[in-house]
């Protein structure tokens, strides 16, 4: 499944055999790219950046490293390698051949789910304008280019599926995607999560590790989609998903790891002392994950869901990884452990599995992000430092759902409004924790060098040592 950069638009979906659908997307196209100018990142226009580029979906092309003028980077359509008798793993349609055109009585649906999806991708984007005027190093603003022209592309995958499958509706749908901002009073983006501010590096990390692991999540699920263009599209995407929680991963990792080497020449714990070297103290930087954590536990939904039942019912959305388990795949009569409140107390109670499916997969994303903590307290306790981060209860300081405005402690304790109003400042980020990270951000531009507050990498990007220019900055 090679991919044809000689094409205005490269893809792998023989665009040129299509000619309304091509003439659609190249309309579109200027719109996209006056859309990068204005909230891409800033500065970029003469920027030469080290970038990975696909040059195929098969498991050795995806990854062809070389400089690119961010402006000319070249976006496409991309889809997986179709699986031959590829059949519906789920629902009431489990067995039958998938759908390569979208069932009418599933229209509407499916195109909610693309436009959803959809407008995640530049709203990250809109979110990161501003980062790389602050770059603890070349290394992390080469990654931060990297995410940034991934997610765009991301936007190109469902644009391509809206445009291609929707017929005037996905035109005017694809045109919305544009029209909608990150955290624009007016025309906000769907999901409050991504209206939130990315205001510096620190979150960015959060965000990369908490926000991009539900998009993994879900586009797994989609990836099990009946409908097969959808699934091949998020298959492929997964692949570029993978890299930006590693970015998150690997910069809380070293965020972490040079706060213990702070605390270790100075032989203190105190958390003024730490923010005085110039680095971000343990407790706040477990502020910043409960409030990433916790926003972004609220993308999967409520608890108990008719739509996710639906999607799964009719084939339209799995749950994560769908062929693994080990069940009927259809849930007439299955159960899972659900949490609600009751008589002042968090209990779990099994409800319907079908009804539940967005809290499974809530469940499964919250395991994974555990183990992703896990990895960094082994960080922590190599540099011989008496602290572990935690994942906040579930519960903790949401806004959808069977806890939506609820007051719930890190813990998982219901507390009244007044006691959350002296508490909340311990457990989330306050305009000063905000402040004080915003104070560190200095550019650091020089290849090799890293800012204060932040540990170097493991290894470069490609096998590249850490002072190669991944950046070239004019």
């Amino acid at each position: 499944m090679s991919i044809n950069y000689s094409e205005r638009i490269p893809n792998n979906v023989d665009l040129s055999g299509d000619r309304r659908l091509q003439r659609a997307l190249e309309s579109w196209q200027p719109s996209f790219l006056g859309w990068w100018q204005e909230l891409g990142p800033e500065g970029t226009e003469e920027v030469d950046v080290y970038l990975r580029t696909a040059v195929s979906v098969e498991a050795r092309g995806w990854a062809n490293f070389g400089y690119v003028k961010m402006p000319d980077y070249r976006w496409g359509v991309f889809l997986a390698k179709p699986e031959a008798d590829r059949k519906i793993a789920f629902g009431e349609h489990k067995g039958q051949p998938v759908w390569q055109e979208v069932p009418g009585e599933h229209r509407s649906t499916l195109r909610r789910l693309i436009v959803t999806q959809g407008d995640t991708e530049p709203a990250s984007v809109e979110q990161q304008k501003q980062l790389g005027l602050t770059c603890p190093s070349m290394y992390d603003l080469r990654n931060l280019y990297q995410v940034n022209v991934e997610e765009a592309r991301h936007l190109w995958a469902m644009v391509y599926l809206l445009q291609a499958y929707f017929g005037r509706d996905g035109r005017e749908e694809a045109e919305a995607l544009l029209e909608r901002h990150s955290g624009d009073p007016n025309k906000p983006r769907i999901l409050q999560a991504f209206n939130e501010r990315t205001p510096h590096w620190l979150s960015f990390f959060m965000f990369t590790y908490f926000t991009d692991r539900d998009g993994k999540y879900q586009l797994a699920a989609l990836a099990e989609s009946g409908f097969d263009p959808l699934a091949r599209t998020c298959q492929f995407m997964l692949t570029e998903e993978a890299h930006h929680m590693f970015v998150g991963e690997t910069g809380v990792m070293r965020v972490l790891q040079r706060t213990c080497e702070v605390m270790k020449e100075l032989g203190t714990d105190s958390p003024e002392a730490i923010r005085a070297a110039g680095a971000v103290d343990l407790p706040t930087i477990q502020k910043f994950m409960n409030f990433h954590y916790s926003v972004s536990v609220d993308l999967f939904g409520g608890e108990i869901s008719t739509n996710g039942a639906n999607f799964f019912t009719n084939g339209l959305k799995g749950r994560y990884l769908e062929s693994r388990i080990k069940d009927d795949h259809q849930l007439p009569d299955a159960t899972w452990p659900v949490s609600t409140i009751k008589e002042g107390r968090i209990v779990a109670e099994n409800q319907p599995a079908l009804l539940a499916v967005n809290e499974r997969l809530r469940d499964d994303y919250i395991g994974d992000s555990q183990r992703g903590l896990d990895r960094w307290n082994k960080g922590i306790q190599r540099q011989g430092v008496d602290f572990e981060l935690t994942l906040p209860h579930k519960a903790f300081n949401r806004r959808i759902g069977a806890f939506g405005g609820s007051r719930v402690t890190p813990e998982g304790s219901i507390i009244n409004e007044e006691e959350w109003g002296r508490c909340w400042m311990d457990w989330l980020p306050t305009d000063d924790d905000h402040s004080f990270v915003a104070s560190l951000m200095k550019r650091v531009i020089e290849p090799g060098k890293m800012a204060s507050w932040i540990a170097p990498p493991a290894r470069g990007i490609n096998n590249m040592p850490m002072d190669f220019e991944y950046v070239k900055l004019s």
